[in-house]
C-alpha cells in the first residue's frame, strides 16, 4: 500500500523546478495530484504527462495564487475533479535578490503578493473546503535562518509564512488538520542557477554540512511524508532541508 493512495493533492507553482518534483514523488507515493501553475502551461501539461507516464493520475490547472477569486476557483475545479482535497502544498514563489537600498516598490510588492497573500489566499480557501484528517505543508526558506545581504525582502515574505503556517495549525487542528511548513536551502534547480557564476554557487554549496547543493528530491521526499499519516502528530512546526546549512 503506497503511503498517499487515495490521496488529492493540490501542489501551487508545481510546473517546473522544486514543485514539479514535489508532484511527482506525491504522484509515484499513489496520490492524485493537481499540478497548479501560474503562466507555464506547456511546463505545467509536461509535469502531468511525467506523472502519467509513470503511472499517477494529475490534471493541470490555471490559477495565479495572489488573486483571491483565482484561488477560489483553482479550489472548484479541484474538488469538481476529485471530490476533495486532503492535502495542500504551498509551494509557489518568487525570489528577486537585491539589496533593501535597491529594493523598488514593486519589487517589495511583487514578492509579497505572490509569497504572502498567495498563501493566505489558499489558507482562506482550506480552512473550509480542505477534507477533515488533511495537511498543509507551506514553503519558507533557510534564508530566514541566516543573514545574506539582497535576501531581506524575501526573507521578510517567508517569516510571514511561517507565522501564518503555525496560528493556522491551531485554527483547523479541531478538524484533525496538521500544518506545518518547509525550510529548503539552496537547491539544485534552473531557476537556481540561472545567471549565477559557479564561484556563488560554490559559496552556497560549502554552507552545507555536505558541501553541495540540495537536490528537489531531497525536498520532495519530505513533503511524502508530511503529507502522510506518519505525520498527522506533527504541527506547526518549521522543518529545515538544507543538509545542515542553519
Amino acid at each position: 500500500m503506497k503511503p498517499l493512495s487515495e490521496k488529492v493533492v493540490l501542489v501551487t507553482g508545481a510546473s517546473r523546478g522544486i514543485g514539479a518534483a514535489v508532484a511527482l514523488k506525491l504522484a509515484t507515493a499513489g496520490a492524485k495530484v493537481i499540478v497548479n501553475y501560474a503562466g507555464g502551461q506547456q511546463a505545467a501539461d509536461q509535469t502531468v504527462n511525467q506523472i502519467k507516464q509513470a503511472g499517477g493520475e494529475a490534471i493541470a490547472l490555471q490559477a495565479d495564487v495572489s488573486k483571491a477569486d483565482q484561488v477560489k476557483a483553482l479550489f472548484d475545479g479541484a474538488i469538481a475533479q476529485y471530490g476533495r482535497i486532503d492535502v495542500l502544498v504551498n509551494n509557489a514563489g518568487i525570489m528577486i535578490t537585491k539589496l533593501l537600498k535597491d529594493t523598488t516598490d514593486d519589487d517589495f510588492t511583487r514578492q509579497f503578493d505572490i509569497n504572502v497573500r498567495g498563501t493566505f489566499n489558499t489558507l482562506r480557501e482550506a480552512a473550509t473546503r480542505l477534507a477533515d484528517q488533511g495537511s498543509v505543508i507551506n514553503f519558507s526558506s533557510s534564508n530566514n535562518r541566516i543573514m545574506l545581504p539582497s535576501y531581506a525582502t524575501y526573507a521578510a515574505t517567508k517569516s510571514a509564512v511561517e507565522q501564518l503556517t503555525r496560528v493556522f495549525a491551531k485554527e483547523v487542528g479541531a478538524r484533525g488538520i496538521n500544518v506545518n511548513s518547509v525550510s529548503p536551502g539552496p537547491t539544485n534547480t534552473e531557476l537556481f542557477m540561472k545567471g549565477k557564476p559557479q564561484e556563488a554557487i560554490d559559496r552556497l554549496a560549502s554552507l552545507s554540512a555536505f558541501h553541495r547543493l540540495g537536490e528537489p528530491d531531497d525536498i520532495a521526499k519530505i513533503i511524502v511524508f508530511l503529507a502522510s499519516d506518519e505525520a498527522s502528530w506533527i504541527s506547526a512546526q518549521n522543518i529545515g532541508i538544507n543538509g545542515g546549512m542553519a
